[in-house]
């Protein structure tokens, strides 16, 4: 990932030193699993670990300029180790093991801790798009089907919603970062033919990953579903922020990124404020779609293994978890500071004519006894008059010989609260469903009432 969307707090889980750190732990904790069984002495195993070398950029530049010799770079760090440990200590490093064992179960403790690293992020997503939401839950805007004006909602109900949707992430999050929290030492197909089955349950247990059944190398599904579940984030986020750039449209301003001092929004037109941080995150999200795909295909390896999924990794799965932390603390960021214009968003509605009530006055004519037909006709004739010739909906309404309602059964029909009477149930709804602390649903739960 290149360095403008590389967060340190994941690029520190999956760089180099990272990567040779965590293989150097599992040969290190092998070595002392055979120790535990007998076949290492103690003293040996003890010495393995004691004179384990640091893994810095000195310890890189050494394995790849042996893996220009090895074109193999586990046997490469094997070879590096083992002269840095000496002998004949050093001989028992990835003893009985295969290169998957040491590189799959590091990958996958790797993947765990990026996953705890994303979800933090989302947490934080998801408590920050609660309390916008609270903040604007009776913030009246206007409904929008088809890009069209459709029928009152509030900005808050539009963000519950979405914190909803990020509450249904994070369970994925969750659900893949259990299943990719796993380890295998069986050796070459996985059939524990030259490795004690308890020295991966040893090497598993200190790494606090599960032990599973394997070929040459653990499932791929496993992999594919934490893309999947980073991409959903990203999808979700991709969907949030294409509805700011559209709220944020100079002829519809009812939202906007905040826009800190000193900043240009364009190179030429000093009046220009954009949605920037929302357009580069739907462009991320294109990307990580790409990711997807690539994972999905690194599903289907031959017999018990290949490598042709290994240089796929290599790239999308940093890449990925790089891309999903952005995304979520941007996205947080722009969500905690985003301008709202609620009286643009009432100006919105207004321009409507009042035809955003057309469904209650049809729904009023039917309880006056026409048939929903008749009266389905006479309500969309009043609409389009009243739009074509900008003229209110409710004079066109009362003007109208076959609308037999009364000014009392228009005003009611198309009054904005009882538009919004029910707007509460999503809130209750989120309320239950998310995981907060009993004196912040308190709280939240005491604003519905307000």
């Amino acid at each position: 990932m290149i360095d403008r969307y590389s967060p340190k707090e994941i690029s520190d889980i999956f760089c180099d030193q990272s990567r040779f750190a965590t293989w150097l732990e599992v040969e290190i904790l092998a070595a002392e699993a055979w120790a535990e069984l007998g076949v290492v002495p103690k003293s040996h195993a003890k010495a393995v670990r004691d004179k384990a070398p640091k893994i810095d950029e000195a310890f890189v530049d050494l394995v790849n300029e042996r893996e220009k010799v090895t074109n193999h770079d586990v046997a490469a760090f094997v070879d590096v180790v083992q002269s840095k440990i000496g002998f004949p200590e050093g001989a028992w490093i990835h003893y009985g093991l295969t290169s998957s064992d040491v590189v799959d179960t590091s990958l996958c403790y790797s993947m765990a801790k990026g996953m705890d690293a994303v979800i933090s992020k989302v947490q934080n997503l998801l408590e920050t798009l609660v309390d916008k939401a609270f903040t604007h839950y009776r913030t009246a805007m206007l409904g929008r089907t088809h890009g069209m004006a459709a029928e009152p909602t509030t900005f808050g109900n539009k963000l519950a919603l979405w914190a909803l949707q990020v509450n249904r992430d994070l369970s994925r999050l969750g659900k893949a970062r259990e299943g990719i929290a796993v380890g295998k030492l069986s050796g070459a197909v996985g059939t524990y033919s030259n490795v004690d089955p308890q020295v991966e349950a040893y090497v598993c247990s200190h790494l606090e990953l599960k032990s599973v059944p394997a070929t040459q190398v653990i499932a791929r599904d496993r992999h594919a579903e934490v893309i999947y579940s980073l991409t959903a984030v990203a999808s979700s986020i991709e969907t949030f922020a294409t509805e700011i750039r559209h709220l944020q449209r100079t002829e519809v301003h009812e939202v906007e990124e905040y826009f800190s001092p000193g900043q240009k929004g364009s190179s030429a037109m000093p009046h220009k404020r954009n949605p920037i941080l929302a357009e580069r995150l739907v462009g991320m999200s294109r990307v990580m779609r790409g990711y997807l795909v690539s994972s999905i295909e690194d599903v289907a390896l031959w017999h018990e293994r290949d490598i042709s999924h290994s240089s796929v990794e290599r790239i999308i799965v940093p890449d990925a978890f790089s891309l999903a932390y952005y995304m979520a603390q941007r996205f947080e960021s722009l969500i905690s500071r985003l301008v709202v214009y609620p009286d643009q968003m009432l100006e919105n509605i207004d321009r409507t004519f009042g035809l955003v009530f057309s469904q209650p006055v049809l729904l009023a004519l039917v309880a006056s006894g026409l048939s929903r037909d008749d009266a389905y006709r006479i309500v969309q004739r009043c609409a389009h008059e009243a739009w074509d010739t900008r003229t209110s909906f409710a004079r066109v309404l009362a003007d109208d010989p076959d609308v037999t309602l009364s000014e009392a059964d228009l005003l009611r029909a198309m009054d904005l609260g009882a538009a919004l009477k029910n707007v509460a149930k999503t809130f209750e709804v989120l309320l239950q469903e998310v995981q907060l602390s009993d004196s912040k649903k308190r709280d939240l739960a005491a604003m519905l009432v307000s």
